[in-house]
């Protein structure tokens, strides 16, 4: 039988996502609400296909793809992110993910994407057009954000949003002054002097 695991925190996508997974003749599907779910999960249901959001409460998408390939390397992984894919794509594709949907494409990417990735190829979508017209100051930028852990990516995405200290601190599980850390870090590694310019920043490279 066909199993699945959805791993999204909206109750809508998880809804959407399991219709296209019945029309492609999968069973038996659960459903993961926050990352912190995710292992108890594959481990008692053993799903052959996992459908993961990055953006989760507790524990991170790409902290929980990294989870799952370390469990079971043989299992598919399909992300499927708002994200944009000029820096997480790679990022995904290096951490074993077998395809990456972005939400902003159409349920039939999906499609095609679960089809591909069940017959043992991968799927990954095209870079958004303004990657072929990037000035050099960018694609500089783009090479410090390339440098970036996955955690420090996450944070400065999250600080970029305008998101505070605390509520990061909450979401992600860790304690106030480990994200203020962080936070001078990044100010550090992308050569920027202040919180405001830290969301100039994400913005100006289409992270926010």
């Amino acid at each position: 039988m066909k199993s699945a695991l959805i791993v999204d925190d909206h109750p809508v996508v998880r809804a959407a996502i399991r219709i296209v997974l019945q029309a492609e003749g999968f069973k038996d599907i659960h459903e993961a609400s926050n990352g912190s779910e995710v292992m108890s999960l594959i481990r008692e249901k053993n799903p052959r296909l996992v459908i993961l959001d990055l953006c989760l409460p507790a524990v991170g998408g790409l902290d929980v793809l990294a989870r799952i390939k370390s469990h079971d390397p043989g299992c598919r992984v399909l992300v499927f992110s708002s994200h944009d894919p000029l820096f997480y794509q790679e990022r995904c594709l290096r951490a074993g993910a077998m395809a990456y949907v972005t939400k902003t494409n159409q349920l039939q990417q999906l499609h095609k994407a679960i089809q591909a990735v069940m017959v043992g190829y991968t799927y990954f979508s095209a870079l958004p057009e303004h990657v072929s017209v990037m000035t050099t100051v960018q694609t500089t930028e783009k090479q410090m954000i390339d440098q970036l852990s996955d955690r420090e990516l996450s944070i400065f995405e999250q600080l970029g949003q305008g998101k505070a200290n605390k509520a990061i601190a909450e979401d992600m599980h860790l304690s106030h002054k480990t994200i203020s850390t962080y936070k001078t870090r990044l100010m550090k590694k992308l050569g920027v002097g202040s919180a405001v310019h830290l969301r100039d920043f994400a913005k100006r490279n289409h992270l926010i």
